[in-house]
């Protein structure tokens, strides 16, 4: 008989931060025009913005990333906090 074991690998699995994201309902030149990029970029761009901006923010990933046992494709606010905490230090520790 084989044992599971769960810990918190299963519940937050290791994020693909090369997938495309948008990060969207910030200014761009003289619009609020979606950036377009990796998810890294976009939680760095986020990261950036002034608080105002940070909660207007709305990041959309290519596909589904799993945090704390929850699997989403939207983040806004806490959500997108959440990821910034995640986020490996230096870009050429995310691999490509």
């Amino acid at each position: 008989m084989t044992e599971a074991i769960w810990g918190d690998t299963t519940k937050t699995p290791e994020i693909d931060w090369r997938m495309s994201a948008a990060l969207e309902n910030v200014p761009r030149g003289d619009g609020d025009l979606p950036e377009v990029t990796n998810l890294a970029g976009a939680v760095r761009a986020w990261v950036d913005l002034d608080p105002e901006h940070k909660a207007a923010a709305v990041l959309t990933t290519e596909r589904a990333v799993l945090i704390d046992g929850v699997s989403s494709t939207s983040f806004a606010g806490d959500g997108i906090a959440s990821l910034a905490e995640r986020l490996p230090a230096s870009p050429s520790s995310i691999g490509g």
